[in-house]
């Protein structure tokens, strides 16, 4: 493996994203033999604790949630690199016992499992003990800052002690196979190729939809909701991925000046068009499963009601030659009926007139479904077979779904493929300083034209599939959600 000298440090090694997602993510990585031999993991936090006690810490991490039963020769691997340094990244004269654990000539990743108000602080500290060599990297989790003047003051401290190559803004989403996939199937299948514009897409939905609610993180929610915690930090990402253009080579350098052209170029919602365009809303008691559920004012248990929204529906344009007039409908919401998160691109109708006689045309549907059940079927209309002279349509699927195609394939979790990605030094699946301020910049538009006009998150029961506004939005253009 290319630059296989190189540690681990986590800090917010107790934290609840490392025990869900970074320590399943490395045991994997492990069980594949994907990490060197060499390689220590450095558990960075104030508690005062041995290696024995991070072990065991790490170890039930993975009972707790690991899907697969642990490997014994794996884990002992994996126990092997661990060890922890007792650390209060707030004082930055204790950075000096992190240098003590560290090899000189080591590449040194540091992952950032902590709150973005406190990436400085760590920054500063490694700046101390020369411990921010070029060869270093850090992963930074977003959202970066709650608005684009926090997020351009958290990325100016963090450039003063590191250059933006190495500088690793991971979106969990981006390491999806699906997302990863997207780029593939519009670039090497013809087909879809020369008929993704606005000659042949009559509209593109989005759905990230959540059956769980707020699942204890109240302080931060409610002080964040649902349009800074979803749209901002995953489904823009997901947007640029579906509409930019063919990049020159496919790199990190290329593939995010592409996506950067697309936030770019979003229409500002206009505050004349703030009720038409976008919808808010939050849920109230309900049931999912025949589970009766509660409101989002209960769980937070505020005293006076919140507004903080827990879905939020947007009507986005893009203001260039290939997607002029075609809109995205993007919804996201928790204590919606499933959990699903789903691309659907409609394509136009332009069936030739000699057809005109049949009256059950429907448009022509490419259903990308990123999870669960990772799939795609085109929906097309088919004859059906008769003797009969009055012919009669069916509506058919050409289908293809992961876990049949690829039986004996194990689809990597996004973090397994990130933390890969970190090793080998490539940048194409993070997200640039630019790609964090543009997209800062058109959801604060829409935040401050919100408060601004007083805009009330409209309640939904649990179960269904948000507010009424919603559908208003897109039915008010002649179309519905699918």
């Amino acid at each position: 493996m290319k630059n296989n000298n190189y540690d681990f440090v986590i800090f917010g090694a107790k934290g609840d994203l490392s025990r869900r997602k970074l320590f399943p993510a490395l045991y994997k990585l492990e069980n594949k033999k994907m990490l060197y031999k060499k390689t220590k993991i450095i558990g960075v936090g104030r508690i005062n604790w041995t290696k024995n006690d991070f072990s065991k810490f790490v170890k039930k991490s993975l009972k707790k949630f690991l899907i697969e039963k642990i490997n014994k020769n794996t884990w002992n691997n994996l126990k092997n690199r661990l060890t922890f340094c007792n650390l209060d990244i707030c004082d930055t004269k204790n950075f000096y016992k992190l240098k003590k654990k560290i090899k000189k000539n080591k590449i040194i990743i540091n992952y950032f499992a902590i709150p973005s108000n406190l990436y400085s602080k760590i920054c500063k500290g490694l700046y101390k003990f020369n411990l921010n060599l070029k060869n270093s990297r850090i992963v930074l989790e977003k959202p970066i800052g709650n608005s684009f003047s926090t997020s351009k003051k958290i990325n100016k401290k963090i450039g003063k002690y590191f250059e933006e190559s190495q500088i690793f803004r991971i979106d969990h989403y981006l390491g999806k196979d699906t997302i990863i996939n997207l780029l593939y199937l519009r670039f090497t299948n013809s087909i879809f190729y020369n008929n993704w514009n606005n000659k042949s897409i009559d509209h593109v939905q989005i759905t990230i939809a959540e059956k769980i609610g707020i699942e204890g993180r109240n302080e931060y929610f409610n002080k964040t909701g649902q349009t800074k915690d979803m749209f901002q930090n995953h489904i823009l990402q997901i947007l640029t991925i579906i509409t930019m253009k063919e990049p020159k080579k496919i790199n990190s350098k290329n593939i995010r000046k592409e996506k950067i052209k697309i936030l770019k170029k979003l229409h500002f919602i206009k505050e004349k068009e703030i009720h038409k365009k976008t919808a808010i809303g939050q849920y109230s008691y309900g049931k999912i499963n025949n589970i009766k559920l509660s409101s989002y004012n209960s769980e937070i248990l505020e005293k006076k009601n919140s507004n903080t929204e827990t879905f939020v529906s947007i009507r986005v344009d893009i203001k260039n030659k290939t997607w002029k007039g075609v809109p995205f409908y993007i919804r996201t919401g928790k204590r919606l009926p499933k959990k699903c998160s789903k691309i659907v691109i409609v394509f136009k109708n332009t069936t030739p007139k000699i057809f005109d006689k049949f009256s059950d045309f429907i448009n022509n549907k490419l259903v990308i479904y990123l999870e669960p059940n990772e799939r795609i079927y085109l929906k097309f209309l088919n004859k059906i077979p008769s003797l009969n002279k009055k012919c009669k349509l069916k509506s058919s699927k050409m289908y293809f779904k992961y876990s049949k195609t690829f039986k004996n394939k194990n689809i990597p979790d996004s973090y397994e493929k990130l933390l890969l990605e970190c090793i080998l030094g490539d940048q194409s699946l993070f997200v640039h300083v630019d790609e964090v301020k543009y997209s800062w910049k058109w959801i604060d538009n829409i935040i401050n034209i919100w408060k601004k006009v007083s805009k009330k998150s409209e309640l939904y029961l649990s179960g269904t599939w948000g507010p009424s506004l919603s559908k208003k939005i897109i039915e008010r253009d002649g179309r519905k959600w699918i």
